[in-house]
Formats: C-alpha cells, structure tokens, sequence
C-alpha cells in the first residue's frame, strides 16, 4: 500500500495574470500558443501550444513596473515562473533576439538541462529548458531497481 493519497497524471495549466489582452495573446502567439476557444471567455484566454501545454492568461492585471515576486527585496512567497520544455533552446534564444524580447538570465547549462529565463511583456518570467540525455545514477532508480 501506498502512503501517497493519490497519483498524480500529467500537469494541466499554469494561470499568468496579464494587463493587456491584446498585447498578450500576440506574444504568446508568437510563442506558438493559440487560443482555445472553448475555455476561453472576456477575462481569461485559455492557451494551448501544439504540444498540449496549457496557459490561462488572466487579463485582471493591474500595471507595475516591476515583477513584485522577483524584483522586490523582501521575497514574498508565491509562484515565481513556469517552465516549459522546449526541443532547442538555441531557437528560443534566436527567437527572443528577434522579438526583442530580453533574456534575463541564462542560457545556463545546469548539467541535465540547459535553460533561459524571459520576461513577458507584464514582467512574468518564463523559464525554458532543452533536455539533455543524462544517464541516471544509482540513485535516481527507483527502489524497485537499485540493486540492478
């Protein structure tokens, strides 16, 4: 028996609360985001990537000059950025170049990944991350298979 009260089966979406609509959508659009329209209504865009990958874009934001969670020196707790896995982060960076879109960090080769954080036109930070191929070590086996 299990001490886990329930599995989990997939992440469904992640809500980015945005001050401008328009402005919004076209950039998640040139992300290759669309809008789906079943879920989507005049206050929130449901947005969904060729992949499945899920956005609800909350268009209830008021402005600020600064990301509140991330720029501010008192860390308050909350949500602080979404990550997504992409097939080449060097296409990200070609991408973020050509739309002006600053990267704020990275790319950093984290060892099983490389990653680099953006900025949406409202200040929320975007995380994406190319996979690599790492052999698992002893301890990243299940229990099951440790010995094997």
């Amino acid at each position: 028996m299990s001490d886990r009260p329930f599995e989990f089966r997939g992440y469904d979406h992640v809500g980015i609360r945005v001050t401008d609509a328009r402005r919004a959508l076209e950039f998640y659009r040139k992300l290759g985001f669309r809008v789906d329209p079943e879920f989507s209504n005049d206050n929130v865009a449901e947005i969904v990537a060729g992949d499945g990958t899920r956005i609800n874009l909350i268009f209830n934001g008021v402005g600020r000059s600064n990301n509140v969670l991330l720029d501010e020196p008192v860390k308050w707790p909350g949500y602080t950025h979404a990550a997504f896995v992409v097939d080449s982060l060097e296409a990200v960076v070609d991408w973020a170049d050509r739309e002006g879109a600053a990267i704020t960090e990275g790319p950093v080769d984290w060892g099983r990944r490389l990653t680099c954080f953006i900025r949406d036109p409202d200040g929320n930070v975007l995380e994406f991350n190319e996979l690599k191929h790492v052999e698992p070590t002893l301890s990243d086996r299940p229990p099951s298979q440790a010995g094997k």
